[in-house]
């Protein structure tokens, strides 16, 4: 039995996961889809990068087998993050159409022009939190800006996690394109592309669970 992690991306919670989690459940495996701080009922006032990534790094050390750590669009920036914290922790690494950050980076600094109008058009009510766009999911909540806008402190440590794989999506606008680029010449990285939009894990579960169920 495999232990997997997953990371939803913004304004979305562990539910964006149902599919893909009750596959791998239904193969014998231990999962845990996380609904961040701040993006389910509760509120969570000050909630940033390293809070969510502290919510992984708990999640990673409550259980003695290393876990699969998935992570979807800002989901990337979080398990890179955690870990970096835990590398000892981590089975594999799967960014789903999601961030892969250096050191200093931050969502704000990765994302294009069109994802920067959108986050201040988001933010305008309160300048708190980023409300979601209209034609996501309407459980979706509006995301700490506080996440967005941090900047991640890395060491270098979770490049020793030695599996590592970045799954593409298709569409207009992404702005993983050019990391999709870079990493599928990375002999460190496995790299797949699927032929969706962004939302990997709602569009294309059982694509990815085959790909999860490779780490298991």
């Amino acid at each position: 039995m495999a232990r997997f992690v997953l990371v939803p991306g913004g304004w979305h919670g562990g539910w964006a996961f149902d599919a893909v989690g009750n596959a791998l459940t239904s193969a014998g495996h231990d999962v845990q889809a996380l609904t961040l701080s701040g993006l389910g009922d509760a509120s969570a006032p000050g909630a940033n990068l390293d809070h969510h990534i502290g919510e992984v790094v708990q999640a990673l050390r409550a259980h003695d087998a290393p876990a699969v750590l998935v992570g979807h669009s800002y989901g990337g920036m979080v398990i890179t993050g955690a870990a970096d914290t835990e590398p000892s922790c981590v089975k594999a690494l799967v960014y789903a159409d999601a961030y892969v950050p250096d050191d200093s980076a931050s969502v704000w600094s990765l994302a294009t022009a069109a994802y920067h109008a959108r986050f201040v058009k988001g933010a305008a009510a309160d300048g708190l939190h980023c409300v979601p766009p209209a034609h996501l999911d309407k459980r979706c909540r509006p995301h700490p800006m506080a996440t967005f806008l941090q900047a991640i402190k890395l060491t270098g440590d979770w490049r020793s996690v030695r599996d590592k794989c970045f799954i593409a999506a298709t569409w207009d606008g992404s702005p993983f394109a050019d990391l999709y680029e870079r990493l599928r010449r990375d002999p460190a990285w496995a790299t797949h592309r699927f032929d969706c939009a962004h939302d990997i894990p709602r569009l294309a579960p059982e694509a990815l669970t085959r790909i999860l169920l490779s780490y298991a």
